[in-house]
């Protein structure tokens, strides 16, 4: 997987609501009280761009994807922002950045030591990153995903799926990372629980994000094969709770970080 390969708006917004989320909770959290130049990196179909635009009405707001399906989305969604079709590993603004929003992006980039303090310095004085990652990759849910994939029908195209995405450090380690470039370093972690339509509810929220590596290599009746599969053994591992609905567990890591 890389953030040049395409992404399905469509698919992705079918849970807006949970998705932004996270958005907002990071948001909430930086210690910036105006800003001329915003920056939504990985914005996806514009759903966290819109929000930076809501807490900072007066600044210059730009949305960077790689994705031109995405893209397409945010600028249908908010036509007065700017969006640019860019690597996020290594796009830079033209002039110093007040905020970098990077809501659920930075955890298919690898080598975080040297990318997050890059992008620190692409900070004005007194501005502020901030970052939210999925940190589920020990979760039922993707665990079932690498199991499935040593299935023999596809195990070989398969072999480097579950090395898509960073295996995320500690909390220590990123504070120790990020604190000798900025200021002031806030780090958590937030586990969130789905209320979802069972098994299949779980897999039609992955098919935009985390199953894509697996899914990708494949043509269009291995992934449905794969995805029944992928049904079968999630419906073992998240049982119906008394509603019906099955509870999907999401820790996320969230960072803040200020340049001095």
């Amino acid at each position: 997987m890389t953030l040049k390969e395409d992404w399905s708006a469509t698919t992705y917004l079918r849970f807006e609501d949970e998705r932004t989320r996270p958005s907002a909770d990071l948001l909430a959290r930086i210690p910036v009280a105006t800003a001329g130049l915003v920056v939504d990196l990985g914005c996806g179909p514009g759903n966290s761009t819109e929000l930076l635009g809501r807490r900072f009405p007066q600044a210059e707001a730009i949305g960077v994807d790689a994705s031109p399906d995405m893209l397409a989305a945010a600028r249908k969604r908010l036509p007065a922002a700017s969006f640019i079709e860019a690597d996020v590993a290594t796009w830079a603004p033209e002039r110093p950045a007040d905020v970098i929003f990077a809501n659920a992006v930075l955890q298919w980039l690898p080598n975080h030591a040297v990318l997050l303090p890059r992008l620190i310095s692409l900070l004005a004085p007194g501005g502020a990153i901030a970052i939210q990652m999925p940190d589920n990759l020990d979760e039922p849910s993707h665990r079932a995903m690498r199991e499935v994939a040593l299935d023999p029908r596809w195990r070989e195209r398969l072999a480097g799926a579950s090395a898509a995405r960073t295996t995320l450090p500690s909390l220590e380690a990123y504070y120790d990372m990020l604190r000798p470039h900025a200021a002031q370093v806030d780090v958590w972690r937030t586990t969130y629980a789905h209320p979802l339509d069972g098994a299949e509810g779980i897999a039609d929220w992955l098919k935009a994000t985390g199953l894509r590596p697996f899914l990708d290599p494949l043509d269009g009746g291995e992934r449905e094969a794969f995805v029944a599969a992928y049904v079968e053994r999630a419906r073992r591992l998240y049982p119906a709770l008394s509603d019906g609905k099955v509870l999907l567990r999401f820790p996320r890591l969230f960072i803040v970080a200020t340049r001095a």
